[in-house]
């Protein structure tokens, strides 16, 4: 099909919206491993997961087998209000490089929230509803999870309790304000209000908090009361499965076109928006229907796929949750304060760690400092200012149009726009003024924080 029957946005009809989840686990020769309980070493069960998550939840945590799960018509109903969102061909962009690279990204920022993580957001705060409860915990790093949680528990009339990773908490004041504004109540991570939050403040004193920290003080919180789940943004398999509505949309959209990927690109840091936006693409690769290059790309100040192990670790700082098996830095890892996105998780997906491992994609860091010429540039042309998280697939994917210049190869590149930045001046500041830096742990920090890990 010619390009100029291809619109500069493509949009899916009302019937062309995907009316199922996809669950790539189904498709998986090598499934991922089982979350194990921390005292006994053995598979966690339905019931005890479901005294931490909501029960419909924790089923979908462990279906290993259904490829397919029907999105229930009230998130259907939700998911109208900013979706199908739009794939978007990036034609300033291409012309800015001079490449020959076709380059398309798939913008989910359009929402109060900021970001995709309203797609799962809503479905979790769903359960919580249909099951009784009166509201949710949770944490938050950038804020943008928090955002979202919120605006689902306030359209569904549920109580949301929101631990805010400090250093976050203390940089994007307005983030918080959203949260607030929806009902939500925040509280920087590691607080005084939980005994994990006090046991981490004494033995890390001055801590900026991670999403480590949080994730141990939302536990702590939502098992205190009966009335309360635990939800959580990013990493489980249930996480994936919502976000698989963004690949499904994408792969929609390019069939719409007859347009075939050659190269996948999303940013990775507990693997949400990359595992949703890669699932049916990894599906058809399983299947042995068409072959893709997939690139996973995360921050050099936290590198778990690209410098940590595989192993079963702690989800969490203060070791309350179940142990999982994926690519890790260790659970007592803090990345750098400075560090200016919300990709600051220790660990990465069972999924995308699984599918890593099995070389069905690729896995590349990038400085910060990159990541925000490539988000000036980027929003110069393009018009939208990019999430921090959003840039780091942005810097790969200008890298790989550049790699199609040199080589004069016609390439279709596809990534994952998360979200939007308006609520990262402050490190939007920093860069434009010449402060913001480069950290990137030693070897040592890294092997001090693996050293840690719970020997299974």
């Amino acid at each position: 099909m010619s390009t100029q029957n291809i619109p500069y946005k493509i949009y899916l009809e009302e019937s062309e919206m995907p009316k199922a989840w996809y669950n790539v686990r189904a498709d998986m020769i090598n499934k991922p491993a089982p979350l194990l309980n921390p005292a006994t070493k053995q598979p966690m069960t339905l019931d005890e997961l479901s005294t931490v998550f909501c029960r419909e939840l924790a089923k979908q945590e462990l279906d290993d087998t259904t490829a397919y799960i029907p999105i229930p018509q009230e998130i259907l109903d939700f998911y109208k209000m900013y979706r199908p969102a739009p794939l978007v061909r990036a034609y300033c962009l291409e012309k800015k490089l001079n490449t020959p690279a076709k380059i398309y990204y798939k913008f989910e920022g359009n929402n109060t929230s900021g970001s995709h993580k309203l797609n799962s957001a809503i479905a979790q705060a769903y359960y919580a509803k249909q099951q009784g409860l009166k509201g949710v915990t949770t944490e938050t790093g950038a804020g943008q999870w928090g955002t979202a949680l919120s605006m689902a528990c306030a359209y569904l009339d549920l109580d949301c309790k929101v631990f805010m990773v400090k250093c976050s908490y203390e940089q994007k004041p307005f983030r918080r304000e959203v949260m607030r504004t929806y009902g939500a109540s925040v509280t920087p991570s590691p607080s005084m209000e939980t005994e994990v939050g006090r046991k981490i403040n004494a033995e890390f004193p001055g801590t900026s908090g991670s999403l480590g920290c949080a994730i141990s003080e939302a536990v702590e919180a939502a098992s205190q009361d009966p009335g309360y789940r635990y939800v959580l943004g990013s990493v489980l398999n249930q996480v994936l499965l919502h976000q698989s509505i963004i690949g499904l949309e994408t792969k929609a959209a390019l069939d719409k076109y007859n347009i075939k990927a050659d190269i996948i690109i999303g940013c990775a840091g507990g693997g949400s928006n990359l595992g949703g936006l890669i699932s049916p693409f990894v599906g058809e690769k399983l299947r042995g229907e068409a072959d893709y290059r997939i690139i996973a790309v995360e921050p050099a100040s936290c590198p778990s796929l690209t410098r940590g192990s595989y192993v079963y670790d702690f989800c969490d700082t203060g070791k309350v949750c179940p142990l999982q098996k994926m690519y890790t830095l260790g659970s007592s890892f803090i990345p750098s304060s400075s560090h200016a996105g919300g990709l600051r998780y220790h660990g990465m997906s069972g999924v995308v760690s699984q599918l890593y491992h099995d070389g069905l994609m690729e896995a590349v860091s990038v400085e910060q400092t990159s990541v925000f010429a490539a988000a000036q540039e980027f929003a110069k042309v393009e018009g939208i200012l990019p999430a921090p998280e959003s840039s780091h697939a942005i810097r790969v994917a200008i890298d790989e149009a550049m790699k199609c210049k040199e080589t004069g190869e016609e390439k279709t590149i596809v990534f994952g726009l998360t979200g939007t930045g308006y609520f990262d001046m402050v490190a939007y500041q920093r860069f434009n003024d010449g402060q913001m830096g480069d950290y990137i742990p030693s070897d040592e920090e890294i092997a001090a924080s693996l050293a840690k890990t719970p020997q299974v």
